[in-house]
């Protein structure tokens, strides 16, 4: 557990820029929201960060996930098979008296939630469209918009987003998956990145499977 008398570990508390807007939002240790960050209804967990003017809507988001500026995960759809795709037909409290919200519309919106898992990197203005999942230790290219699952520890790009490559190996992904580093105690972790930093990927996961 993380040991406020440890001098060892910074201040677990997140980091929230004052011009960053969360609604209904559950944010982990060490997380941090970048300037004018807008986040409604959003799970972020511990040592996860969004860059500048990033924007996520209805999703789970894991740890160790590093999301950069002018992303969006769940680009809302809007409702093509109606007469206006217009949010006046959804949302016509806007701007007439006596109509409500469409809660149905919004429920259904909600229920599209985008799952990104852990130690995700999501490049610089890239789209995560709704109900998707983002496998651990995946990476999203700039610019990409992603329109189906990414599995772990693949390298997904372009419009719409395809499978570049996998980061590693069948192999040493399965052993990255047994090994659920992100889940690690602070002290385990604290010893561990020297060899993450120096050590081949295969030589770390011997070490510390």
């Amino acid at each position: 557990m993380n040991n406020n008398n440890d001098l060892r570990f910074q201040d677990s508390a997140p980091r929230i820029h004052s011009t960053a807007r969360l609604k209904t939002c559950r944010v982990g240790r060490y997380s941090e929201i970048g300037e004018r960050v807008l986040l409604h209804d959003v799970t972020l967990g511990d040592f996860s960060y969004f860059e500048r003017h990033a924007e996520a809507i209805y999703a789970d988001i894991g740890r160790f996930c590093s999301i950069t500026a002018h992303t969006r995960i769940n680009a809302l759809e809007h409702p093509m098979a109606r007469a206006s795709t217009h949010k006046f037909t959804y949302r016509p409290n806007e701007y007439f008296r006596y109509l409500p919200l469409d809660s149905t519309f919004r429920e259904q919106r909600a229920t599209k939630r985008v799952t990104i898992g852990h130690d995700v990197w999501i490049s610089h203005g890239a789209v995560i469209m709704p109900g998707l999942t983002i496998g651990h230790g995946a990476v999203i290219g700039a610019n990409a918009v992603v329109t189906k699952n990414v599995a772990p520890y693949e390298i997904a790009a372009g419009v719409p987003a395809r499978k570049i490559r996998m980061r590693f190996a069948a192999d040493i992904i399965e052993s990255l998956l047994a090994l659920e580093w992100w889940n690690w105690e602070m002290d385990k972790l604290y010893r561990a990145i020297p060899d993450m930093q120096t050590l081949p990927i295969s030589d770390f996961i011997a070490k510390w499977r």
